[in-house]
């Protein structure tokens, strides 16, 4: 037996390998269940008692120079398989279908880029509101139809204590704090309590922007809207102000743009007007200004807010509001070529 323990390690010592199945060809031949070492370990039964400590030694011996060899083989092997380099070994085997920003937000960031370029900075507020910052602060008449239930989601009961409806509370936070000049885009979520239709959600998302500062006039909030609607949906866009009529400005007014699939002339995206509504702006009331700290004798300003749900409609005809919330995969794909 000592002479086939002798003849084994010498061939072992002599092994080699080209691939990593050779290696595991090797294992099978000298280490498995039926492996040519394994089956000296099983004649061990027949060696003599006086002999049993030596030749178990030799075998223990064979076994650990032959897991050895082979371990050294295969670690050769991993070091110079020059086919690995520059693969990521971490990947996964299939893969990874890549995602889209929401066009939410892809609009959402195109509207701020705008009115960052006109030097405003992004301002942001609570969702869970009180009164006086959503009501209150801007004017709102204690008996003003907005403050129903049916308009105001209020919590645990509460009159002081409810959803935000506007994005404006957060400018009038801004104006309790700040002095002006006061520079402001505020977006934001917002909640109505409305049925949910193709038109109209219980929760949508808006952009205000809030300009305060010495001899402000609505010329300069007519300059700002021209130039946002030309960035926005090109450079042949017309705008139109229609009075309005808001308690939080005044004068107040609705914004049209020129519907840009009919260049004006009328189709039955526009209901044959030519003009397609956008958003809703004016001048601060003054009572807002003295509400939140700050003399409207010496100060004016003008607000717009818009809804960014709107404004997607307008740029990639979503008829539908509730896709924007339904996290349809195949709806969200059809913007991969909308980032930016």
């Amino acid at each position: 037996m000592i002479e086939k323990i002798n003849a084994l390690k010498a061939e072992i010592e002599k092994l080699e390998a080209k691939s990593v199945a050779d290696v595991e060809a090797l294992r099978v031949k000298y280490l498995s269940k039926k492996g040519e070492v394994s089956a000296l370990f099983n004649d061990f039964r027949n060696v003599a008692p006086d002999q049993k400590r030596a030749m178990g030694q030799a075998l223990n011996e064979l076994k650990n120079l032959a897991t050895d060899r082979i371990n050294a083989l295969r670690d050769q092997l991993a070091t110079s398989d020059s086919s690995l380099d520059g693969i990521d070994l971490t990947r996964t085997p299939s893969a990874i279908r890549l995602g889209s920003r929401h066009p939410l937000s892809i609009v959402r960031e195109e509207i701020i880029s705008i009115f960052r370029r006109l030097g405003f900075t992004i301002a942001e507020g609570p969702e869970i509101e009180d009164d006086w910052h959503v009501f209150s602060s801007l004017n709102f008449a204690a008996d003003h139809p907005a403050r129903d239930m049916q308009d105001t989601f209020f919590i645990q009961r509460s009159p002081d204590v409810l959803l935000r409806t506007h994005t404006s509370s957060v400018q009038s936070r801004v104006m309790e704090t700040s002095q002006p000049p006061i520079r402001i885009i505020c977006p934001g979520r917002v909640y109505r309590n409305e049925a949910i239709s193709a038109r109209a959600h219980c929760f949508f998302h808006q952009v205000e922007a809030l300009y305060v500062d010495k001899n402000v006039s609505f010329a300069d909030l007519r300059q700002t809207l021209l130039y946002f609607a030309r960035e926005m949906f090109g450079p042949e866009t017309k705008i139109r102000l229609r009075p309005s009529y808001f308690p939080f400005t005044e004068p107040s007014a609705e914004m049209d743009i020129s519907c840009d699939l009919c260049g004006g002339e009328g189709c039955s995206f526009c209901k044959g007007t030519g003009w397609v509504e956008i958003l809703g702006c004016g001048m601060v009331d003054p009572n807002v200004l003295e509400s939140c700290g700050i003399d409207s004798k010496e100060y004016t300003g003008f607000a717009l807010g818009m809804g960014v749900e709107r404004i997607t409609n307008l740029k990639y005809r979503v008829k539908d509001l509730r896709m924007f919330s339904e996290n349809d995969v195949r709806f969200l794909e059809e913007f991969q070529g909308a980032q930016k």
